[in-house]
């Protein structure tokens, strides 16, 4: 027969099936403290033996302890000022408009960028504010000095949103006005200097016009006249082909053989009523009379 195990068992019997149980359970809990005496390495994800690591205690003293980043993370922005040419291609390219940048042209050329390239404008004001970014990270593909990057640092919370706005202008207010000025300076004596080239431009021109030597008239060949022809160059000359000029012959005038062959036209028919004849005299015989 069967024995039963459990609570269907006798006194003594289930004290010993609790001492079994709870001593499963304490050994898996004293196999926890001693794996937690180990610690779980701080590996990258793209560690291949990281899933390998199922013990070890995972709980990091933050922040002095911290989990590696990876290097294509995308977090706080930061722009190298050394290197930027302020082309504002950034605060263009930005889709949500958290980049502020305010350029001052340079009279001349400020320094040069690490990869060659010329800086000829002054950042007065170069704000990013991270409130507002949405870390698509289409700023640092367009730039073209590599200067502007997303840094590893994420854990940049502030209680007042303000200070989310970070400067990166490398000149004060006071430094912008005085660049402004020396701009609007320098533009002014450009026109006028170029105003007075164009002056003495036209000066030069009108004093060569009136020193001018008189110019040389202008000589014009003219044809020989042709000598009037002689009577032997008419003889020695070909005679000219009279020009041909068609003509329509004239119609020839009626003649009187034309006019008999014509045949005689038929005269017009005019019914004429006959006279009644009067009684005629007779006549006297001059003869009678001699008598």
């Amino acid at each position: 027969m069967q024995k039963n195990k459990g609570a269907n068992s006798t006194y003594f019997g289930n004290i010993l099936e609790g001492i079994k149980s709870s001593w499963t359970g304490l050994r898996l809990s004293l196999r926890h403290f001693k794996q937690a005496s180990q610690k779980h390495l701080p590996n990258n994800v793209d560690d291949p033996d990281y899933f390998k690591q199922s013990t070890g205690i995972v709980t990091l003293q933050y922040p002095y302890e911290a989990l590696p980043i990876p290097d294509n993370g995308r977090y706080r922005l930061h722009n190298e000022m050394d290197d930027c040419i302020v082309c504002d291609k950034c605060a263009k390219v930005c889709p949500v408009d958290c980049i502020d940048i305010e350029p001052i042209k340079a009279t001349e050329q400020v320094g040069t960028a690490s990869d060659g390239s010329p800086i000829r404008l002054y950042a007065a004001k170069f704000d990013i504010d991270m409130a507002k970014c949405c870390y698509c990270g289409l700023c640092t593909t367009v730039c073209p000095t590599e200067c502007l990057t997303m840094t590893k640092s994420y854990d940049y919370s502030e209680t007042d949103v303000r200070n989310m706005n970070y400067h990166f202008s490398n000149i004060s207010p006071e430094q912008a006005q005085e660049k402004m000025d020396l701009l609007v300076l320098f533009q002014k004596e450009k026109e006028e200097a170029k105003a007075k080239a164009q002056r003495e431009k036209a000066e030069t021109i009108i004093s060569e016009e009136t020193e001018k030597p008189q110019a040389r008239p202008k000589f014009t060949p003219k044809m020989k006249a042709k000598p009037a022809d002689t009577p032997a160059e008419e003889t020695e000359k070909p005679p000219t082909r009279p020009k041909f000029t068609p003509k329509m012959k004239a119609k020839p005038a009626d003649t009187p053989a034309e006019e008999t062959e014509k045949p005689p036209t038929r005269p017009k028919f005019t019914p004429k009523m006959k006279a009644k004849p009067s009684n005629p005299k007779p006549e006297e015989d001059p003869e009678e009379g001699k008598d």
